[in-house]
C-alpha cells in the first residue's frame, strides 16, 4: 500500500523511543522491536516504512481498519470544537449514539465509560443495586454472581473477580467474595449453581482472551430461562465479540432474535470509537432505572469527541454494509483455516464466527507470532495455545489471500512437534485455497 502524500511523519529515533520506555514505563508488556508508527487501511508501518498486514486490530479495536476517512474527518471537526464539557451538562452526540446502541442491541438505555472493564464494573454495580431494590426487606437480598470459566472480564477489580483464570487473579488475590464459576457449556453445572442466591450471571458470548469459545445456544437459553425465573440479571460481556465482529450487531443475537431471548445487561467497548476509548453497558428499562442521580457516574466517559467518532463509527458499519463483508471474509477466512488444519497435523480445532477466529495448537504459540510478525503479518496468541484473529471488517478477498499466504509459511517453518521434523522449503506443497476464494483473484 502506497504511503498518503499528505502523510508527514516525524522523524523518530526508535532506540531513543525504547530506551526511554525501558527506564520510565512500567514492565507490564513483552514488546518486540518494532516502533509503529502509522497505520493505512489494513496496514500499519514501523520506524523503517515496513509495512505489515494487520489481522489483530488493535486487539478488536480497529474494526475500520487505520486512518479512515470517515473518523478522521468526525475527528478532526469534533476536536477544533469541543473535547470534553464534562457529564454534568449535556453534549449533542450522547443521545444519538444512545439511540442507536438501542437500536442495534433491542435494550433501552446506556451509560457511557472509558473502557471495557468500567462497562463490566458498571454493570456488576447495577445488577447488585437491582437485586438489592427488589428484594427491599429481605433478610439477605441475592449477592452471588456466577461466571464462566476461562472467562477474561478485564483487569479492574471488580472485572478481575469475575475472570476465572488464575494467572490474573492469584497475584491480587483476595478479591471480591461471593463469585463462582461454571465449566463453558456445562448446562448441569449452571442448573446446580443458579438459585435464588443469585444476582448475576456473567457470560462472554465468544470467550476472546480464553481462545475463541463460543457460548452454545442449549447454554445461553438456559442461562436465559434461569435468570429470568429467579429475578438474576444475564450479562452479556460483549466488549470484544460485538458491534459487527461476527457479522451481526451483537454475537449474542444469534440465540436471541426477540426482545425477550436478550440478555439484561450487555457491555461493549473495543471498536466503540474506531480506537479512541470508550466503553458502554446497555441494560433493559427495567433494570436501567434501578439508577439515579448519584449512584454512578464518570469524568470522561461519553464526551462529544468520542461519541461523535462512535455515531460515525456505527453509521459506517450500517451505511457501507460491513457486516455483510465480516460473514462473507468471515466465511473464506475460515475455509482457509480449515484447509491449514487438513494439512498440519498440529492444529487441533479451528473456531470462532465472522471476523473473531481461533486456531488451537498442540504446542506453545508464541515462537509463530513471532514468525508471523517477522514476515509482515500481525495476529496474536490467546490462552498459550490459540492464534487469534480479528482482522478489520474492511478486508477484501486480497487481504484474505495474503493472510493465508503468510499464515501458511509460518505454520511451515516454525517449530513443530519432536516428532515431525522440520520440511525443506519446497518439500510441502501450497494448501489449495477455497474455490470461491481462488476465482476472485
Amino acid at each position: 500500500m502506497k504511503k498518503s502524500r499528505r502523510t508527514k511523519i516525524p522523524a523518530l529515533n526508535a532506540t531513543a523511543a525504547r530506551r526511554s520506555e525501558a527506564l520510565h514505563l512500567m514492565n507490564t508488556y513483552k514488546r518486540p522491536a518494532q516502533v509503529f508508527t502509522y497505520g493505512r487501511g489494513c496496514y500499519v508501518y514501523d520506524q523503517s516504512g515496513r509495512a505489515y498486514l494487520d489481522f489483530l486490530g488493535g486487539i478488536a479495536v480497529n474494526a475500520l481498519g487505520h486512518a479512515h476517512p470517515r473518523l478522521v474527518r468526525v475527528i478532526r471537526r469534533e476536536a477544533g470544537r469541543a473535547i470534553h464539557h464534562s457529564n454534568l451538562f449535556h453534549n449533542a452526540f450522547q443521545g444519538p449514539l444512545a439511540a442507536k446502541l438501542a437500536r442495534w442491541s433491542g435494550l433501552d438505555r446506556v451509560f457511557f465509560t472509558n473502557s471495557g472493564g468500567e462497562a463490566i464494573e458498571g454493570a456488576l454495580k447495577l445488577a447488585r443495586l437491582v437485586a438489592r431494590k427488589h428484594s427491599a426487606g429481605a433478610a439477605q437480598p441475592p449477592t452471588k454472581l456466577l461466571a464462566l470459566e476461562n472467562s477474561f472480564h478485564g483487569r479492574t477489580a471488580g472485572a478481575l473477580s469475575l475472570t476465572a483464570t488464575l494467572k490474573y487473579r492469584e497475584p491480587f488475590a483476595p478479591l471480591l467474595p461471593g463469585i463462582e464459576f461454571i465449566p463453558l457449556n456445562d448446562v448441569s453445572a449452571l442448573e446446580a449453581k443458579f438459585d435464588a442466591s443469585v444476582c448475576a450471571l456473567f457470560i462472554e458470548t465468544i470467550q476472546g482472551e480464553g481462545g475463541i469459545h463460543p457460548v452454545s445456544e442449549e447454554f445461553y437459553l438456559r442461562a436465559r430461562e434461569l435468570a429470568t425465573r429467579h429475578g438474576a440479571a444475564l450479562v452479556a460481556d460483549e466488549i470484544q465479540c460485538g458491534l459487527g465482529r461476527t457479522g451481526r450487531a451483537f454475537a449474542f443475537q444469534k440465540f436471541a432474535p426477540t426482545r425477550d431471548l436478550a440478555p439484561d445487561i450487555v457491555t461493549i467497548a473495543k471498536p466503540l470509537a474506531g480506537g479512541l476509548p470508550l466503553g458502554a453497558f446497555i441494560a433493559r428499562e427495567e433494570f436501567a432505572s434501578a439508577i439515579s442521580p448519584g449512584l454512578h457516574g464518570t469524568t470522561f466517559g461519553g464526551g462529544p469527541l468520542v461519541c461523535a467518532t462512535a455515531l460515525e463509527f456505527l453509521s459506517t458499519v450500517e451505511e457501507e454494509k460491513l457486516m455483510d463483508n465480516v460473514r462473507a471474509r468471515g466465511a473464506e477466512v475460515r475455509a482457509g483455516l480449515d484447509a491449514l488444519k487438513a494439512k498440519f497435523d498440529f492444529i487441533r480445532e479451528v473456531r470462532g464466527e465472522g471476523l473473531m477466529l481461533g486456531v488451537e495448537l498442540d504446542l506453545d504459540g508464541a515462537p509463530y507470532i513471532e514468525q508471523a510478525l517477522s514476515r509482515g503479518l500481525i495476529i496474536n496468541c490467546a490462552h498459550e495455545r490459540t492464534l487469534r484473529f480479528l482482522p478489520p471488517f474492511i478486508i477484501t478477498r486480497r487481504h484474505v489471500e495474503e493472510f493465508l499466504d503468510k499464515l501458511e509459511t509460518v505454520l511451515r517453518f516454525t517449530a513443530r512437534p519432536k516428532s515431525q521434523p522440520r520440511p525443506a522449503e519446497t518439500s510441502t506443497p501450497h494448501v489449495a485455497r477455497p474455490a470461491a476464494l481462488a476465482a476472485a483473484r
